[in-house]
């Protein structure tokens, strides 16, 4: 985890409630943006932070269920905590189907609350390394060599250096120096690690 603490958005327009909520996530030392206006709120909050969104269900002009749905539409990854005062079983379907996290009922337990944030903020950590490690993965790649990458698919479909010499009609030897070669690229040294790599880079789309 960056050594700065990890944001929470904080958005409801009850002032009181904003404020004693504000409060109390700060005590488990995570830091707070509170907004008091969910359009403001989707024009100005810092969308590469690291956290969650905490957001009220109910607010004047726009809905918490249609600011989820305009974070996930522009593709914003950081987990949402709806809460709301009014509960109901539709409601509470129609915010986990727009992507929320989690779906509190006001007045909210502190115990449930901070559980919940910190959960999330976990989830996003990890969301955030997981897709680090993509990114990395794509650029070692970037740096391979047709050949090499050919040799790659071989090898993470469990071929030996002779059964991919002969499927590509090389030496094994050959074969050998092409192995060498895109490992040093992708700065592993063993099978598992070339393979975490590959994963790594699959979950981040196509090679």
């Amino acid at each position: 985890m960056s050594p700065i603490s990890p944001l929470i958005q904080l958005v409801d327009d009850d002032t009181s409630v904003r404020e004693a909520l504000a409060m109390l996530i700060a005590t488990v030392g995570l830091r707070v943006a509170p907004w008091a206006d969910p359009q403001e709120f989707l024009a100005r909050f810092d969308r590469d932070a690291v956290g969650a969104i905490v957001l009220d269900m109910r607010m004047p002009g726009l809905s918490g269920l249609a600011v989820i749905e305009e974070l996930r539409a522009q593709g914003v990854d950081q987990p949402v905590i709806m809460l709301t005062g009014h509960g109901t079983v539709a409601m509470c379907r129609a915010a986990f189907k727009a992507g929320a996290a989690e779906f509190l009922e006001k007045p909210v337990d502190d115990e449930l609350l901070l559980a919940a944030v910190q959960t999330a903020v976990r989830a996003h950590v990890a969301l955030r390394r997981q897709k680090a490690t993509g990114r990395e993965a794509r650029e070692r790649f970037a740096l391979l060599s047709a050949r090499e990458r050919e040799v790659l698919g071989l090898v993470i479909g469990g071929l030996t250096n002779k059964e991919i010499a002969r499927a590509l009609e090389l030496s094994p030897r050959t074969v050998e120096t092409h192995r060498a070669h895109l490992q040093e690229k992708l700065q592993v040294q063993t099978l598992a690690q070339l393979v975490r790599q590959y994963a790594a880079l699959v979950d981040e789309g196509p090679p």
